[in-house]
């Protein structure tokens, strides 16, 4: 017999996936194996608090039980964050629940002539980082500026990494100084030099002018709005061909240093790149989209074309490699 289950359960990356099931064995028991493969299923168990009947399952053999307390979805949850509830959870308690409950599935499908290889000896307990952590090995200088500021972006916003190259040779600090002399109000969020460092210039939850106009059509593409959030001070429309504009209020800009045709991008840069990306992944609980800039408006340069077979990387698995 099988109990109500709703739970959620982190997968890589931290995407979350909420399930509310009530299901024969079978069917729970491929939903497990799917997210074992994508994450530790210890630590996805433990993260959820589920409580499971490891005892009657592993002494009758002959059922399994997940309770029917409910985990909220982390957006209306009140408490401990699901990060901190996964850390809490890390104990030998959960390991020997899990094993017996893994020992009975596989009674369960060998009476019936399948196999369910147990999977916690391939996927040990890992510390997961938190957003904090992450920040922390990245080679960060804050230098923010009032300028840079358009509006409030909450996370409820946040849909998309957008790259950039700043098609000159000057150190991201320099373009900083030169963003906002110009007094245009045109930034992005970070900046990221040749030799990794970065430097941030705008906080996460904050509109800044870094993607402009797009091409027409493309709010309805991307899902975003034109809305009252953002101050549009300093826009300046460029045509009926790239009419709409609504990026800015759901994204997250990335500059690279470079120069298009100038040739590769240093790994020390590209490095930088996957750790930013990791900590904006952790930092919001979620993996938002990552597009380059011609993506969004057709015809400008950045991204570089030598850039196009990370950005392909980072698109199907959020590292340059």
């Amino acid at each position: 017999m099988l109990g109500k289950l709703r739970n959620v359960l982190p997968a890589a990356g931290s995407t979350i996936y909420v399930f509310e099931r009530k299901d024969t064995l079978m069917e729970m028991l491929t939903t497990l194996a799917m997210l074992a493969a994508a994450f530790t299923l210890t630590m996805s168990l433990a993260a959820c608090g589920a409580s499971v009947d490891a005892s009657d399952a592993a002494d009758e053999g002959d059922r399994l039980e997940v309770s029917d307390e409910e985990v909220r979805h982390p957006e209306t949850q009140k408490g401990p964050s699901l990060a901190e509830n996964m850390l809490a959870n890390r104990s030998g308690e959960n390991r020997r629940y899990l094993q017996q409950v893994l020992e009975a599935a596989d009674r369960q499908l060998a009476a019936r002539g399948l196999a369910f290889a147990s999977v916690l000896s391939a996927y040990e307990p890992v510390a997961v980082s938190s957003a904090d952590d992450l920040r922390a090995q990245l080679d960060i200088t804050e230098d923010y500026r009032d300028s840079f500021v358009h509006g409030e972006k909450g996370a409820e916003y946040q849909k998309y990494i957008v790259l950039h190259d700043t098609e000159g040779e000057g150190s991201a600090a320099g373009v900083v100084a030169y963003w906002d002399g110009n007094g245009a109000g045109v930034a992005a969020h970070f900046i990221i030099n040749k030799d990794g460092t970065i430097v941030q210039c705008v906080p996460l939850d904050k509109i800044t002018h870094h993607a402009g106009f797009g091409d027409t059509g493309h709010n309805e593409l991307y899902g975003v709005q034109d809305e009252s959030r953002d101050d549009k001070m300093g826009t300046v429309p460029i045509g009926d061909w790239a009419a709409d504009y609504g990026m800015n209020s759901y994204s997250i800009g990335i500059e690279m240093v470079h120069v298009g045709g100038s040739g590769d991008y240093p790994e020390a840069q590209l490095e930088a790149l996957d750790g930013l990306i990791a900590y904006i992944d952790a930092y919001y609980g979620f993996e938002s989209a990552i597009i380059d800039h011609k993506a969004w408006r057709t015809g400008n340069s950045d991204t570089s074309p030598e850039f196009a077979g990370y950005l392909s990387n980072y698109q199907d698995h959020r590292t340059h490699n």
